[in-house]
């Protein structure tokens, strides 16, 4: 593909994304992360003729331009954008696939000063939310989501949505509206694994509290109880324990016993 024709498909794609571009020129004289990916596409075709100071210079400027430091090295595919363009980073060896799209604050580093692949390698249609750090030579399958402010060091299934530090696939809630341009953005609809196991261990605690009072063990009501309340809203909750059933918008309060004593 000629450097006109990537240019073109990079400048484009950022109308299918984001719903504040209004023109092709209002984006390319406004928006850094285009700035960054153009001038980028040059510079990488210098690296791979072994022009590497003239590459590195030049991704230098784009840096002073952009705020965007991508090296000339990595590998990245066609409709590619960076929204907000602002303290991205990107490595060496990093591989970047189609259709890809990176948040403000994101940084695909390594994890070693080893020469060779030490960058992550992000497959078409992945998404990665602002603040992410995707971190090592890992991957990121297609159409994967990675939740802001999350740390990957680890690699990450198709079609999956990774949150946390360190990050942990969680299972992605349905969106409720599919982009007309068949790009899912709706990377925030994510549930919440701390409020999972909050809920669960609250319902476990429950349970034990009922046994030990039907075995005659705590006589009933001779301590001082505290009542919780408890309303949780998240998909996975909602089928892997009891007390996580949000189907009526509230859950009975529960009981923790004396353990606030």
């Amino acid at each position: 593909m000629s450097l006109l024709s990537e240019w073109r498909d990079d400048i484009r794609c950022v109308f299918e994304r984001d719903p504040a571009a209004r023109t092709t020129f209002e984006v390319l004289t406004t928006y850094p992360g285009v700035h960054a990916i153009l001038l980028y596409r040059l510079s990488n075709r210098l690296w791979r003729r072994q022009w590497r100071y003239a590459a590195r210079l030049l991704s230098f400027i784009a840096r002073l331009v952009s705020n965007v430091d991508i090296h000339p090295g990595a590998t990245i595919g066609p409709r590619f954008f960076i929204d907000h363009g602002a303290c991205v980073v990107i490595g060496e060896t990093a591989e970047v696939g189609r259709d890809v799209t990176l948040y403000h604050g994101v940084t695909l580093g390594g994890t070693s000063w080893r020469k060779g692949k030490r960058h992550p390698t992000l497959g078409d249609g992945v998404l990665v939310g602002a603040g992410a750090k995707v971190l090592g030579p890992i991957t990121v399958g297609n159409n994967a989501r990675v939740g802001a402010n999350s740390v990957v060091v680890a690699d990450v299934p198709d079609s999956c949505t990774v949150v946390g530090i360190p990050g942990k696939v969680v299972k992605l809630r349905e969106a409720g509206t599919v982009n007309p341009y068949g790009i899912d953005l709706d990377h925030h609809l994510i549930p919440d694994p701390v409020g999972k196991a909050i809920a669960c261990l609250l319902d476990r605690i429950d349970g034990l509290e009922k046994k030990l009072e039907a075995g005659g063990l705590v006589p009933a009501g001779s301590q001082q109880q505290y009542f919780l309340g408890c309303s949780v809203d998240n998909s996975i909750c909602e089928t892997d324990c009891s007390g996580g059933a949000a189907s009526s918008g509230s859950v009975e309060p529960r009981r923790v016993g004396n353990l606030l004593d």
